[in-house]
């Protein structure tokens, strides 16, 4: 490699890294703006004591535990079931020969075709009728619909050797034995990785619980932070103590989220 080439690629380089560094800093403004705003004096008699006082007035004076308590509830509920549902459907597709197996696949993946939005108006008629409006239940059912995470389980379940599943059988293993201790055990990494991309997708959900909750105790954390600004608390304190949990999470699995980002755009029809 010529000196000039190495110059070359170390101007690229240094243009690349700065502007990464760029686009972090446009990423990060909103997030550190919002912060500063919080703790920085407003008016020549505030101080940094009373600034920081309106995070506890959100915390002593809202329901906010409890909406978080139901985000917990709502948001793991929507995850365990996903990765139950999709991961014994992945595997059925994958490994079973079933009637009408090539046509439910085609529904799965027909299903991106239609948005979840379009679906709202059927979803709150029947949890209506099935009396689970403000329920838990009738919040974590409609999102429940995740074909991207049946075809990821679908795809590694398809790369899996044969040989593991024939020595299984040969042994006398039934089917749900050789899906529980064999193919979930071999991918607990895409497990993992679409479990924390579920459960901050649930937990960012704001259109469907706004709809099918309306009592206060039973909100959403994201739903109940539209109720603060009948009490008079300042909007821009509880709006970060709402997204601060998911920000965290994902700084803490930023690989896990990536790796699930990646698998679901590299599906293959």
């Amino acid at each position: 490699m010529t000196p000039a080439l190495v110059r070359r690629l170390d101007v690229v380089g240094a243009a690349v890294s700065l502007l990464t560094l760029a686009l972090a800093i446009v990423w990060a403004f909103p997030l550190l703006w919002s912060i500063a705003a919080t703790v920085v004096p407003r008016g020549p008699d505030a101080s940094v004591l009373d600034m920081l006082a309106a995070y506890g007035r959100v915390l002593t004076t809202t329901q906010i535990g409890q909406w978080y308590l139901n985000s917990l509830i709502t948001s793991g509920g929507v995850t365990l079931l996903v990765l139950a549902i999709s991961s014994a459907c992945g595997y059925a597709i994958s490994q079973l020969d079933f009637t009408w197996r090539r046509v439910l696949w085609a529904i799965i993946l027909a299903s991106f075709m239609i948005p979840v939005q379009a679906l709202i108006i059927n979803h709150f008629f029947l949890m209506n009728q099935w009396h689970l409006v403000n329920t838990w239940l009738g919040v974590i059912l409609p999102q429940l619909i995740a074909p991207v995470a049946v075809i990821v389980y679908k795809q590694f379940f398809d790369s899996v050797p044969k040989e593991l599943r024939e020595a299984a059988v040969i042994d006398g293993a039934k089917h749900w034995e050789i899906f529980l201790r064999i193919y979930l055990p071999l991918n607990w990494g895409v497990t993992a990785a679409l479990g924390i991309i579920v459960f901050i997708g649930a937990w960012n959900a704001f259109l469907w619980p706004f709809l099918v909750i309306t009592k206060p105790e039973l909100m959403n954390v994201t739903v109940g932070a539209t109720e603060i600004r009948s009490q008079g608390i300042n909007e821009l304190e509880t709006a970060l103590l709402t997204g601060l949990p998911m920000a965290i999470v994902y700084l803490l699995f930023q690989r896990r989220v990536t790796e699930a980002v990646m698998l679901s755009a590299g599906i293959k029809g």
